[in-house]
This record gives C-alpha cells, structure tokens and sequence, in this order.
C-alpha cells in the first residue's frame, strides 16, 4: 500500500496530509475550523461544517497527488459529545470539549464523591466537557435530544459514520468517562453513578482493533474518491501523536504542545487506585496489554495566545520574546488555567483560576510571555511526574515549532526531548494504525526527530521555580475550592 491520507480533525483546524510507505509526507492541505461560542460556556460545532471541511482537505490532497490513494485514516479531537440519529445526522450541534455548560455539576460531584465513584471502576476523571456531567445535563435541561438520538458519540466517529454509514467507535475515545479500560467493556457502575444509566443504550460498543470500513456512495461524493475504498476511523488526536511521534517502549512519553498541553506516557498495566485522584485516564491503544497513561490538562496554547495578545504580540513574535526575557522572567510568576472550564489534569477543578504574580513597574511585555511559557513547562512537568514518565520524551504540536519554547520546555523538565522532524505526527499516527489495519503485521518506524537538551546551569533555578509552583498551586486549590462552595 503506497499512499494513504491521514485526515486529523482537530479543534480549530482541520488537516489532511497523504503519506507514502516510508512515512514522507507527499501533500497536505488545511481548513479552520469553527467554534460557537456562547453563554454560560457553550463550546459546539456543527457536524456538517466538520464533515464538508473534512471533503475540502482530501479533496485538495488528492489533486495535489495527481492520483487516488489507497486508503483515508481519520483521526481528530476527543470528548464533547456528538449526538446523531441512526443516519448519523446530528439531533444538535456538537458539544464540544471546551464546553463549560455543565461545570457546577462537576463542581458538585467532586465535592459528593460521584467523581471517586466513577474513577475507581474506570480509572479515567471527569472534566466539564466530556460525556458524564453533558448527558447528565441534558436529561435534566434538553431531554429531547436525547430522545431523538441513537449515538452519543465523538468527533472521530461521527466523521467516520458520514463517510461509510457505519458506526465504529475506538476504544479510546470510549475511554472516557465509563469504559473500563482492562475489558474493553463500559462499567455499569460509572454510568450509574453519573446517574445516566438509562442513557447506555446510546453509547456504541468500542470496535475491534484492525477493524476496516469503505466509503458508500455520500462518503464518496463528499471526498471525491471511489466507493468502497478502505477508511479506518482510528484512536482519536492524543492517542494517534503518541504513534506519530514514536513513542514505542513502555515509560516512553510524548507532551503535545497544543490547544491541549496533552501529557502521555505508554504503560503495560493499568492502575485503578482507589487513593489517587481522580484525574487523567488509560487510554486504550491498538496494541492489546497496553495503554497511555494519559494527563490532557487545559492549559495549552490557548493560554499563550492570550498572554501575547494581551502584549500586542502573534506567535510570530514569541521566540524574540523569549530572547528578550531572562530564565525566570525577572521574578514575575504565571498560573497558566485560563479555560472556562477549568482544569481536568492532573487534577480536576472547575473553578481554576490564571494569574500574574510579581508585577512591577519595571515588568516587561516578555516577562508576562516567558512566566506563562514557563508556568505552562511547570504544568507539563506535573502531568508527566504524576503518569509516570520513566523513558524517552518527545515534543509535538504547534508550541513545539518554536525553537526558544521548546529548548524552555527541556529547561523545565530537566530532561532532554526528542522534536519529529514530520510535524503532524496526529496524521501520521493514524496512518500507522491503517497500515496495521490493512496488512497486520506492519510495525511503523520510529519517526526521525531532533534532540534538545536541557541547560545544566539552569537546573536549580528551575527546580525552584517548579517546587514554588507546586506550592502556590496547592494554596490556590484549596481558595479555588472554598470559593465555589
């Protein structure tokens, strides 16, 4: 099989990239993509936006190539929840993931032990924008959508059931929040104490890995490409980077610097500690007898995107930026938790607040940038300790295309990182898992990449500044808690 086309989905962006067996990218196209964003922290898309930017991107590849491929993986966001009926037509705009609606539920589950309850059966926390606290929200506030649906599902899926008119659901998107992720099986238990147990007959069961569909006849016509040929709908986007990127051996990790800060590590076991908190997941792969250990914390590059506008500064602007300011931003301090919604990793707490601590007159504009930078590598550094990173790391995502805030990332870990020289390693990922899926077998290569290291005379300046983190973040915690009783 020499070309297939990995299809990524993303929150903001939608892009398509057609790789040959060596895993050389041959074309790419891209499409923003559009949020509605309302009151009272409403996130949603609408499906047939998605699907049709999905046509417009592989439609462009395919031109570019000058042929048909032999396959179309899809890949894209996770959680939300995207209600369709049994055609797959949407009984609502999509919620998505950044969505805030049912954040005081959250709040409140945490503080009755629901969240607990759940986790010890699943190991996977809760957050505002996935399916427990939003289908509990809408039996109590829109009954009628879910009357009128067949599929709670997610963004992958619902793409996948557009093109081939078949449901076929990953495991990992499934993971969250009720899968049980040593069986394969959703945990009654989880449901119920969601109090959504009457729900469960919207929620398809994970397909088998390797499984393959074909496009019918509409998915054809939207992409432009024969009918009946193979589509594999794969693990959703923090899943498929950890392919892409080369994680393979298990302690091995990736942080993908992007809308999400999605810290992962790959492990051989999982563990439902009933003691720890309830935060992350497992997130099944392909692989059987393994699953990443996963910490998809808020505060991604959305956060960096506020702080330069707030300077008068783009993305252009931030490695000079960072020149301009000294390591530790001449004393000014960051909490990086800007989201609506909060924060879900490595712990969950609706109410999280951002800030910006040591202001002086003498500030400058770089100083806010690197603090949040910064404060945003000390966050990194707290999902990965607590997933357990123990082997390599590798760096991804569009914060990972700056040079200055990738070396300031390895300052902060106090560990080297290994950059993939092919930036859309979601696409690539998927790819891989199809390869597998069409000829088993097939084991993807470790992507080339470029290493950087940590600087030896920064260490303790950061291990400070790390350790006053964790310390001011645990005062925060317990003010943020107290103010949403």
């Amino acid at each position: 099989m020499s070309t297939v086309v990995g299809v990524d989905v993303g929150t903001s962006v939608t892009k398509a990239v057609a790789f040959d067996g060596n895993g050389r990218a041959l074309a790419s196209a891209s499409r923003p993509s559009r949020l509605d964003v309302a009151s009272g922290g409403r996130v949603e898309q609408d499906l047939d936006e998605v699907t049709a930017g999905v046509g417009e991107v592989v439609r462009e590849v395919a031109a570019s190539l000058g042929r048909t491929p032999d396959a179309v993986a899809l890949t894209g966001q996770g959680d939300g929840l995207w209600l369709r009926d049994q055609r797959g037509r949407p009984v609502r705009p999509a919620i998505s993931w950044m969505d805030a609606r049912a954040s005081a539920l959250v709040t409140r589950w945490l503080a009755d032990g629901t969240i607990r309850t759940a986790y010890a059966h699943t190991g996977s926390g809760m957050f505002p924008g996935c399916h427990g606290p939003l289908l509990n929200w809408l039996r109590e506030h829109e009954p009628e959508s879910l009357d009128r649906a067949a599929v709670a599902g997610y963004c992958v899926d619902a793409v996948a059931q557009r093109l081939t008119g078949q449901v076929c659901l990953d495991a990992s998107d499934a993971t969250l929040p009720f899968l049980d992720p040593r069986t394969r099986v959703y945990a009654p238990a989880a449901l119920e104490a969601c109090g959504v147990a009457d729900q469960a007959r919207l929620l398809p069961l994970p397909a088998a890995p390797g499984t393959v569909l074909g496009l019918d006849g509409r998915g054809a016509g939207l992409l432009g490409l024969p009918e009946g040929l193979p589509v594999v709908a794969g693990p959703y986007d923090l899943p498929a980077c950890a392919i892409g990127s080369g994680v393979r051996e298990v302690g091995d990790g990736v942080l993908i610097l992007g809308t999400t800060l999605a810290s992962q590590v790959l492990t051989d076991r999982v563990d439902l500690d009933p003691l720890a908190e309830p935060a992350g997941m497992w997130l099944c792969t392909p692989a059987p007898g393994q699953w990443l250990r996963a910490m998809p914390a808020m505060v991604g590059t959305a956060a960096l995107e506020w702080v330069l506008a707030l300077v008068g500064a783009t993305t252009a602007d931030l490695d000079a930026l960072l020149t301009e300011s000294p390591p530790g931003a001449r004393g000014v301090r960051a909490f990086p938790f800007l989201s609506e919604a909060g924060e879900r990793a490595p712990f969950v707490e609706p109410s999280a607040q951002g800030r910006l601590d040591g202001l002086s007159l003498a500030t400058g504009r770089a100083d806010a940038v690197r603090a949040v930078c910064e404060a945003i590598g000390y966050a990194a550094r707290h999902c990965l300790e607590t997933a357990g990173l123990s082997g390599t790391l590798a760096l991804c995502g569009g914060g990972a295309r700056s040079a200055m805030w990738a070396r300031l990332i390895a300052d902060v870990l106090g560990r080297p990182v290994r950059i993939p020289l092919e930036e859309q390693v979601g696409a690539l990922g998927v790819v891989s898992v199809a390869r597998a899926s069409l000829s088993p077998g097939y084991r993807a290569p470790v992507p080339p990449g470029e290493a950087v290291d940590p600087r030896e005379d920064l260490r303790a300046l950061y291990e400070d500044g790390y350790a006053r983190y964790r310390a001011e973040l645990g005062t925060a915690r317990g003010q943020w808690a107290a103010g949403s009783r």
